[in-house]
């Protein structure tokens, strides 16, 4: 693991052009697995220490399962995603608090309104504030707190760092990742944010693909194979990616992190240094075709970052990393 500064971790990924002219220029740090869990390629240092934000969802929910949390894949995927707030991802986040007796009015994340532009819209038009429920991690928090009901966890105290949901979920980080916690922080959600190097972020996910049938991280790869609309929405990379790569599970995070893992251990995890989420699609293609990952049947749009003007396409992001 390395203890480099992060600027020193990073190498040129991207460019972002606009109207013909190179406008900005994208850094970051990406590393793939072999089948064997060895690095097979990287770019820039693997051992960067990153917050994976909400990519370490499927780490958090592996924790959830395995100390009791019992609801059906549809639900499970929800627990694993950063949900775009449409109706469908708002019932399910309900039905979640429900089955462990709760309601909204139990959930402790931040109050926002919904990811997706329509429902955001809706949302404002019909009056409504900015919720809880609304917000993208509501699913996460709904997990965490039927966990709590389920082994009599006090839930006033469930984000606190030492809470015993949340220390689970730190015991959980090694066991899935190979390493501990570099340093734990406060997500946007509220929740405890850990931190991890690229490399151990690609080994969690590889844990999580290949975990054995039967395991809490096999129920979570199975909700999220089976559900993708769940882990984000209709248009969003990560859930056109899992609907077009078969046996893929993957999340992408803020600030720029996206992790997948193929069921025969293959694996990536990239930061894009900036935090600009418009370089992380097309470095992700890059990566998978790199790694030899078959994309031909993934929607376009799942690696599509269109520079805007005025209403119309003016610029693309464009990939100058190079193996």
């Amino acid at each position: 693991m390395s203890n480099s500064p992060l600027s020193d971790a990073f190498v040129e990924l991207a460019v972002t052009t606009r109207s013909g002219h190179d406008e900005s220029v994208h850094y970051g740090a990406v590393v793939a697995l072999a089948q064997d869990g060895s690095v097979q390629f990287a770019l820039g240092d693997p051992g960067a220490v990153v917050f994976p934000r909400s990519s370490t969802k499927p780490i958090q929910a592996t924790a959830m399962v395995a100390n009791g949390l019992q609801i059906p894949p549809r639900m499970l995927a929800l627990v694993c995603a950063s949900h775009d707030g449409r109706e469908e991802h708002l019932r399910t986040a309900t039905e979640i608090l429900a089955t462990a007796g709760l309601t909204p009015n139990d959930l402790g994340n931040t109050a926002d309104y919904p990811l997706d532009p329509e429902a955001h819209e809706a949302a404002v038009r019909a009056g409504l504030q900015k919720s809880a429920l609304q917000m993208n991690c509501s699913g996460k928090h709904s997990g965490m707190l039927a966990t709590c009901v389920h082994n009599n966890w006090d839930r006033a105290t469930y984000l606190h760092v030492d809470h015993p949901l949340q220390q689970r979920i730190t015991e959980m980080v090694p066991e899935l990742s190979g390493e501990d916690a570099s340093f734990i922080g406060v997500d946007g959600c509220g929740a405890p944010a850990h931190a991890l190097s690229l490399t151990g972020l690609a080994r969690a996910f590889r844990s999580v693909a290949i975990a054995k049938e039967g395991t809490p991280a096999a129920h979570v790869a199975h909700a999220m194979r089976s559900h993708p609309e769940m882990v984000g929405g209709p248009t969003r990379d990560i859930t056109l990616l899992i609907q077009g790569v078969p046996g893929l599970m993957g999340k992408d995070g803020a600030e720029g992190v996206f992790a997948i893992a193929m069921p025969d251990g293959r694996a990536i995890a990239l930061k894009i240094s900036d935090g600009a989420n418009r370089a992380r699609p097309p470095v992700m293609k890059f990566a998978l075709q790199a790694l030899g990952i078959d994309i031909s049947n993934v929607d376009t749009r799942a690696f599509e970052s269109p520079i805007m003007g005025h209403g119309n396409v003016v610029g693309s992001v464009r990939v100058t990393a190079r193996l």
